[in-house]
């Protein structure tokens, strides 16, 4: 009886502690993933027992709120022009989750952030709860101006807005865009659907804000991080006509022929040669293929770095993907392969030298600023619901002297002169800009598939408010004929023109 006894008490105490260590497993080592299960349903209405907080612009313009509803998620996330912002808002949805700034600030949103800890317990004692707001540093008109400017003229790309003196974010579009008040509604089906909608999985999905998580060849707007290193190393000044003129030259070690465009012989040469301002301007191939070559593919890539090309850590707070001068390779992008061939063809932007529209604007800002880098920021102000302010916006320097000011002055007088050969479309004749075109082909048949056209500029020359970078990736009526000059150009001067015209 005894032994009967003893086997049933080992039994229970055998079944005691099973039963505590996995009430400590559930409690203690998983109790992150059943809180953040997407089938608890306990968590899906705690979220939304918070009323949200507001994404305003610049200005005070609401771009996200939360209403009141009847139904068990109390708050239901809702956009205003949500096409329009939805690259810089992203979208909260009951079945795809927070993405764009609804997840790079959720905590300030929700109200878990620490610094509304205080706001927390009132909310306990008052039974309100509701998260912070975030405003942004978004200029509506610039905003705006290039996504109404895209959507007319048919085009898909992205647009870049910078203020070049503090890295403040003026306007930032991607167009096909989408509109997030689909994927924020309630009914779980109708968000799915919508979801499944966009396509994300593909490299085209509107879901992917292309100015900062797809790169692009920059073509010929490259040419001026070339400019930029032969200016800074002494290889070469502005006004010494030493380049080659010639419609096309032979790459280095190959038989393969590098052409300027329609194989023009570049204007205004001297004994078959032209000067690097003079090639700026009219954007000549052979002239800066030849200077890469003389830069180096070291130089050219120390100076690209500085840029910030390889860089693999920079948010805005929203997630940048590098710009690469070469292919990847142990995490490092700046090497450019295939020898001297393969620089002369880096020189112009081709090859694998890839750029998302956000690292194009920083080039024209940070020559727009006297050659130093402003650290590019979407957020102006995180403020708890009582409006007062818990994070304010403080520029912040990412290189001090990318380039030096005397070449920062020196390239500001080659894009001007490049701005005039870019034709008048959309142009304020009381601006003065100054920019540079690009032309990119790309793909596995790039004769036979639109270029991508670039602009980048800022204005007033003399005096820059604001820096732009525009990329036209397809549409539009010209097609193979595409150039930047004809696409990208209206768009950014259109930016331009909402800032200071």
């Amino acid at each position: 009886m005894n032994r009967a006894i003893r086997r049933v008490g080992i039994l229970m105490m055998t079944l005691v502690v099973l039963l505590l260590a996995n009430d400590s497993y559930i409690q203690g080592i998983n109790a992150d993933g059943y809180a953040n299960n997407p089938f608890n349903l306990r968590r899906l209405y705690d979220q939304y027992s918070v009323r949200r907080g507001l994404v305003t612009a610049a200005d005070g313009t609401v771009l996200a709120s939360s209403a009141p509803t009847s139904d068990k998620l109390k708050y239901l996330r809702t956009y205003a022009n949500g096409p329009l912002y939805a690259p810089v808002t992203g979208y909260y949805s009951v079945t795809s989750g927070a993405h764009g700034l609804e997840y790079a600030e959720n905590e300030v949103l929700n109200g878990s952030d620490p610094r509304l800890e205080l706001r927390r317990l009132t909310d306990l004692t008052s039974g309100a709860t509701a998260g912070g707001d975030v405003q942004l540093t978004i200029d509506p008109k610039v905003q705006a101006a290039a996504y109404d400017t895209m959507v007319r003229d048919g085009f898909t790309g992205a647009a870049v807005a910078i203020q070049p003196s503090t890295g403040q974010i003026l306007g930032m579009v991607s167009v096909p865009s989408y509109d997030p008040n689909k994927l924020a509604t309630h009914d779980t089906a109708a968000a799915q659907s919508a979801y499944n909608g966009y396509d994300p999985q593909s490299v085209t999905s509107p879901l992917i804000n292309q100015a900062v998580s797809q790169a692009y060849a920059p073509g010929s707007t490259f040419k001026l991080v070339v400019s930029a290193a032969a200016l800074s190393a002494g290889v070469d000044d502005e006004n010494t006509p030493n380049l080659p003129a010639a419609p096309r030259i032979t790459l280095p070690g190959t038989s393969t022929t590098l052409e300027n465009f329609d194989g023009e012989t570049c204007p205004q040469s001297v004994d078959g040669q032209v000067s690097m301002k003079t090639a700026l301007a009219y954007s000549c191939n052979t002239a800066f293929a030849t200077l890469a070559g003389q830069v180096g593919a070291s130089g050219l890539s120390a100076q690209a770095a500085k840029f910030g090309f390889g860089s693999s850590d920079l948010t805005v707070p929203l997630g940048v993907v590098s710009s690469c001068v070469g292919p990847s390779s142990g995490g490092n992008c700046l090497n450019i392969p295939n020898g001297a061939a393969g620089l002369y063809q880096s020189g112009i932007g081709q090859l694998d030298v890839q750029e998302t529209p956000l690292q194009d604007a920083m080039i024209a800002a940070t020559i727009a600023n006297g050659g130093k880098e402003m650290r590019p920021q979407l957020v102006k102000a995180l403020q708890a619901p009582d409006l007062s302010d818990i994070e304010g916006f403080t520029p912040q320097t990412l290189n001090s002297e990318v380039i030096s000011p005397d070449v920062a002055a020196t390239l500001t007088q080659m894009m001007e002169a490049s701005e005039s050969h870019s034709g008048m479309a959309g142009k304020n004749p009381a601006i003065t800009i100054a920019s540079k075109t690009g032309t990119a082909e790309h793909g596995p048949d790039p004769k036979n598939v639109q270029p991508y056209g670039w602009y980048v500029a800022f204005a007033p020359a003399t005096n820059p408010q604001i820096a732009v970078a525009v990329v036209v990736t397809s549409g539009g009526h010209l097609d193979l004929a595409t150039v930047g000059a004809q696409v990208a150009g209206p768009v950014g001067r259109a930016m331009i023109n909402a800032a200071v015209g």
